[in-house]
């Protein structure tokens, strides 16, 4: 049982660096990586631009599996601690914001949806 807990870790790990490099190929500046906050954790936060992205990085077996892996809860949950990175963070407060969603599955590229969802608040 431990043994598919640490694989299924290390997977998850492996997405989360695959994403962050085609981030940084695809210009975009990293600030931060795994970031808790009070509300949840923020897979990476990165910058392009004058935009600020918040990215969920989701691993599965196939790209479908990814895709299907983020609930309404967790965009949520994401939402309230985007806001919370924000409110720790001034210098970001006049940023774009955009909420991203990358899909990592083995022996493809990593799929980027660029404003995945919004706040509709």
């Amino acid at each position: 049982m431990m043994d598919k807990k640490l694989k299924a870790v290390r997977f998850g790990r492996w997405g989360e660096e695959l994403a962050v490099w085609t981030l940084r190929l695809k210009g975009y500046r990293i600030l931060a990586r795994n970031l808790r906050t009070r509300a949840g954790e923020i897979d990476i936060v990165a910058l392009k631009g004058r935009t600020l992205c918040f990215i969920e990085v989701k691993s599965r077996p196939s790209l479908d599996l990814a895709l299907q892996a983020f609930s309404l809860a967790q965009q949520k949950r994401l939402i309230v601690a985007a806001e919370a990175f924000l409110s720790a963070n001034q210098r970001y407060a006049n940023s774009d914001i955009r909420f991203d969603f990358m899909a990592i599955s083995p022996h493809r590229l990593p799929r980027h949806l660029k404003n995945a969802w919004y706040d509709e608040r």
